[in-house]
């Protein structure tokens, strides 16, 4: 990396080991010392918040406040490292400012390991300007897609068939076959996937032809039932149990549906009622949750509600990748709970009384670093 991160303010506290490792009733010798692997695209994300409204065409609208986030990829890479999972993201950064922030962000902030990663020179960084107001959010984004590497796959560098790992998480591409979930479910890694909506209106069955390498199937209500044909998500999440030993759909306020395809078992789990600020990444951060839970070898039920929960504080800060929770946050949330509903089984207190297991009596990790206003700031002489 150039010497203009030099310039750079600290991205954020210092990357330390978690106090608290969910893995580690599980983990055994030979394991691989890669818990979760993802590759994408990274972007800087500027956000503006405190909009009252959606920007009107011919005017001009004043943020209250905004703030700079890495994004994309990111969002997922940051929610698992800050659940305690040592995850490896290969991606290209631009040597650009944008890059250096991003790559210094996800490395030293997060201790997300980037060996994997490139810096391409001569490639700007891609940019989403994200809008957040009542609850939702608008977003234009710009960037180029990343020249391929110079090198075959040598076993050191991405593309191509990534390093041996407990878990892999795809962005599914309708229509497009990725070759490295093959090689990695044949390694033994659980291949987890979302899809994005499809643009070509298709909605065929047949062109999610990866789902035969993976474990879990998580697509939102709408691109479940239209993949299925089916006018109700749960009725979805069950005909796709037929292709996936796992699907998971997602309810939005209403919760989440998943259904065990080789045991059918099923569970449902209600939507945690918060103030959305800025509902980027949500998604991201609920997959990291089951993800989580799954590796954790936790019941079906329960890796569903920790990821509404994970989702669920998320949206409560502003950004995508950096409003993650880590185990504090979910530690402060747990304390509140059982404070306010003590002495009475109240349904939170119920719903959530496997992290009594989870958490240490107590827990004092490090603060979290959330979106910060700019990163253009150099350091004082």
């Amino acid at each position: 990396m150039s010497s203009r991160r030099d310039d750079l303010p600290p991205a954020g506290p210092a990357a330390v080991p978690p106090a608290l490792d969910p893995l580690a009733g599980v983990r055994a010798a030979g394991d691989p010392p890669t818990d979760v692997y993802l590759t994408g695209t990274v972007f800087l994300d500027i956000i503006f918040t405190g909009l009252d409204s959606a920007p009107v065409r011919g005017t001009e609208s004043w943020a209250r406040g905004m703030g700079s986030s890495p994004g994309g990829v990111a969002n997922m890479a940051t929610a698992l490292a800050r659940l305690g999972l040592r995850t490896s993201l290969a991606a290209a950064f631009g040597d650009d400012h944008y890059g250096e922030y991003c790559w210094e962000a996800l490395e030293q902030g997060e201790g997300i390991d980037l060996a994997l990663s490139r810096t391409v020179p001569g490639w700007h960084s891609p940019v989403t300007v994200s809008m957040a107001y009542e609850g939702e959010r608008t977003m234009v984004s710009h960037g180029h897609e990343a020249p391929p590497p110079d090198f075959a796959f040598d076993g050191k560098h991405a593309p191509g068939c990534p390093p041996p790992s407990r878990a892999c998480i795809a962005s599914l591409v309708p229509g497009r076959r990725e070759p490295w979930l093959g090689c990695a479910a044949g390694r033994g890694s659980r291949i987890f996937a979302d899809v994005g909506w499809d643009d070509s209106g298709r909605w065929d069955p047949a062109d999610l032809a990866d789902l035969e390498h993976c474990e879990a199937f998580l697509p939102n209500a709408e691109e479940a039932m239209r993949y299925t044909r089916t006018d109700c998500p749960r009725a979805a999440a069950r005909k796709l149990a037929d292709r996936v030993p796992l699907a998971v759909v997602t309810l939005g306020a209403e919760g989440a549906y998943a259904v065990d395809g080789r045991t059918g078992e099923s569970a449902e789990v209600p939507a945690i009622a918060v103030e959305a600020l800025d509902p980027t990444g949500a998604g991201d951060v609920f997959v990291a949750g089951f993800v989580t839970g799954t590796l954790a070898d936790w019941p079906l039920a329960e890796r569903l509600a920790f990821a509404g929960l994970s989702a669920a504080l998320s949206v409560q800060e502003f950004g995508g990748s950096l409003s993650a929770p880590g185990w504090a946050e979910i530690a402060g949330w747990w304390q509140q709970v059982r404070a306010c509903e003590a002495g009475a089984p109240g349904a939170l207190r119920r719903q959530y009384a496997f992290l009594d297991e989870v958490l240490p009596a107590a827990y004092r990790p490090a603060p979290l670093a959330r979106a910060v206003p700019t990163i253009g700031f150099r350091r004082p002489a």
